[in-house]
């Protein structure tokens, strides 16, 4: 089995989708402490022609929080704000009335909690390409809080009977190779394609919200996007 574990992102960029692509099995770590200033609420998109985050307001964020146990503002105008910005920045894009649909759909839902409203933009976009990774999330399952770091994503690799263990490159200051070796895991760190193409900019900017890319690319120009490889 191919595994990954990464933090819940608010419609992330296209690399984090590659990652998901890449494996047979992605698990949210959800019961990590939240990171201010992150990616877990908010995002970029190109929004009145400039490069500008969105973000879901949150109700007294910590970073020594669980992702798990940080709600989002109780309904207010901020839903309607990032729905009426995605309407006047993008209603000329090829493929604007879906994917305003997908956001909306996960933006207007119920959901009060911000790791699961990241988790539900996550699966939304992996559902509407298609894809096959099934998805877990570390509160559910595993019961290894006590571990920290490498240890407990090791604890869920054995758990999962996890034969490659695949990242994105940050991870490579984190995670020694020698020690997944040591447990016939194979490590692989996957380095995100961002391939240019058109936007509503003078400029291309790689690494938007992965809205962007759905924006102008239809369901099957944006799989191909997923293509990658992973380096050991």
């Amino acid at each position: 089995m191919k595994l990954a574990v990464m933090q819940p992102y608010l419609f992330p960029y296209l690399g984090y989708f590659q990652l998901v692509a890449a494996v047979d099995k992605f698990v949210f770590y959800d019961d990590v402490n939240f990171i201010k200033n992150g990616w877990i609420n908010r995002n970029r998109l190109i929004l009145a022609g400039q490069v500008r985050y969105f973000t879901v307001p949150l109700a007294g964020a910590s970073a020594f929080q669980p992702i798990n146990q940080v709600v989002v503002q109780p309904d207010g105008v901020w839903r309607r704000k990032i729905a009426a910005s995605l309407k006047q920045s993008y209603a000329k894009a090829p493929s604007f009335e879906p994917i305003y649909d997908l956001a909306c759909g996960i933006l207007f839902s119920a959901e009060r909690h911000i790791g699961q409203l990241a988790q539900n933009s996550v699966k939304a976009v992996a559902d509407y390409l298609g894809l096959a990774t099934q998805f877990a999330a570390s509160t559910d399952a595993y019961h290894n809080t006590k571990l920290r770091g490498a240890a407990r994503v090791l604890d869920i690799c054995r758990q999962e009977g996890a034969e490659d263990y695949y990242n994105l490159p940050g991870g490579t200051a984190l995670y020694d190779p020698a020690l997944f070796e040591q447990r016939s895991i194979r490590l692989h760190f996957l380095q995100p394609e961002l391939k240019p193409y058109r936007q509503f900019a003078d400029a291309f900017h790689p690494a938007l919200s992965i809205l962007d890319v759905l924006m102008f690319h239809d369901r099957l120009a944006a799989r191909e996007l997923l293509r990658t490889e992973a380096r050991p």
